[in-house]
């Protein structure tokens, strides 16, 4: 395939797994025939770098997985031009449960454990999609038995124990006729990505790789947890935050000042053709002046450069402001989850 080394260029590894998130051009060594050694390219996101395996995500949004012993040259390169008036590719066709798994990605427990097709997510108690079962497929199990494996593990952690799963799954008349309350009810909406790289842009966005403590005082749903929640929000294929600081929504600045609170704040994480919106904050006083477009818009040029040609995010249903703007911004449903506890 075309590479993105030059055939005379000295042969460098110039990446990490620091550089995680970020797009990439890295060449490995196939095989070597009569002496010869034969190369192939690889140019995305990177996605991952863990034990000796290092995943690269192309705009297609296939992942390569290269041994690190494969390796013989990387470098971080600028990310792809983004197009205006770019051609709306159709949301790819999943299922609930499918999105569910991408989104778990997005979102990631700092401690997971498998129960069959179910996955126990644990993470200090910062957040119920974090702290619960992701009830996707079958437990391998008896359902009486799975949830009592489940309230176990959550016990045993000092959480109560909680099981997500969307309205359509089978397992929720039965967790009705077991007393399991019901609570959390969320939507997940997706859009074809391309119409939000339109969204006007403002001076004074700042996007970075890490929320800094100025972004994580604008999120405001850290409390005594903020090791974990850094930990999770920081988490995913490749993350990104933006701010827009109170004074500067306003002035127009080109930057938010040094210690100063943010009147809006965002967060997406792109995985593949899926780019996750959440986190999207305004301060009471900055509301209606068109600040989240503004932060969506710069996120989706981002994700957009990084070969995302979707976006989901997940509101719940009660949330009337969010459901207005994003419909708006052309979003529909999907599917929608629910929480469930003894």
């Amino acid at each position: 395939m075309p590479g993105d080394f030059s055939s005379g260029a000295r042969l460098e590894l110039r990446i990490t797994p620091t550089d995680v998130g970020k797009r990439v051009s890295v060449r490995r060594l196939v095989e070597i025939t009569d002496g010869h050694p034969t190369f192939t390219d690889t140019v995305g996101v990177l996605a991952s770098w863990n034990a000796g395996v290092v995943c690269v995500t192309r705009r297609s949004g296939e992942t390569v997985r290269i041994a690190e012993s494969e390796l013989v040259a990387g470098k971080v390169v600028p990310p792809a031009p983004v197009r205006r008036g770019a051609r709306v590719i159709p949301v790819p066709s999943v299922t609930a449960e499918e999105l569910e798994e991408i989104a778990s990605r997005a979102w990631p427990a700092i401690e997971t454990s498998r129960l069959g097709e179910w996955t126990l997510r644990a993470a200090s108690g910062f957040t119920r999609r974090a702290n619960s079962a992701l009830a996707g497929g079958e437990p391998g199990v008896p359902l009486e038995e799975a949830l009592s494996v489940v309230a176990r593990w959550y016990r045993t952690r000092g959480l109560t124990p909680y099981v997500q799963l969307p309205d359509t799954s089978p397992y929720a008349a039965a967790l009705d006729a077991l007393g399991w309350a019901r609570e959390g009810d969320t939507v997940v909406r997706t859009a074809p990505l391309a119409p939000l790289l339109d969204l006007p842009s403002r001076p004074g966005v700042v996007l970075s790789r890490t929320p800094d403590a100025a972004w994580l005082a604008a999120y405001r749903r850290t409390g005594e947890l903020a090791e974990a929640a850094l930990k999770v929000v920081s988490g995913g294929p490749s993350v990104w935050f933006a701010s827009l600081a109170g004074a500067e929504a306003e002035a127009g600045a080109e930057a938010v000042g040094a210690g100063a609170v943010p009147g809006a704040i965002g967060r997406a994480v792109v995985d593949g053709p899926w780019v996750l919106f959440g986190a999207v904050e305004v301060a009471p006083s900055h509301r209606r002046r068109g600040l989240a477009t503004a932060l969506m818009g710069a996120l989706a040029r981002e994700a957009y450069a990084e070969g995302s040609t979707a976006a989901y995010l997940q509101a719940e249903t009660d949330n009337d402001a969010a459901r207005g703007l994003y419909d708006r911004l052309g979003f529909t449903d999907h599917h929608r989850y629910h929480y469930r506890r003894p």
